[in-house]
């Protein structure tokens, strides 16, 4: 059963990411993801598109996106 859709527990592992990122992800720069009821589900594949494409890369004009400077 591999082309099964992932929870946001189980997107979050496979990315390295926080929960709260997926979120983020999905509401604010357009993650591939579909509502099922009151949870999100995924689809490995569209996401892994979507990062490829540079969809979870920082925005240049979003602040709370950039590295923090040294200094």
């Amino acid at each position: 059963m591999q082309d099964r859709w992932l929870s946001v527990d189980e997107i979050a592992e496979y990315l390295g990411v926080a929960k709260d990122t997926i979120y983020n992800w999905v509401t604010h720069k357009g993650m591939p993801g579909h509502k099922v009821g009151r949870f999100w589900k995924f689809k490995k594949d569209d996401v892994d598109s979507w990062v490829r494409e540079g969809g979870s890369a920082a925005s240049s004009d979003d602040p709370d996106d950039k590295e923090p400077t040294l200094g």
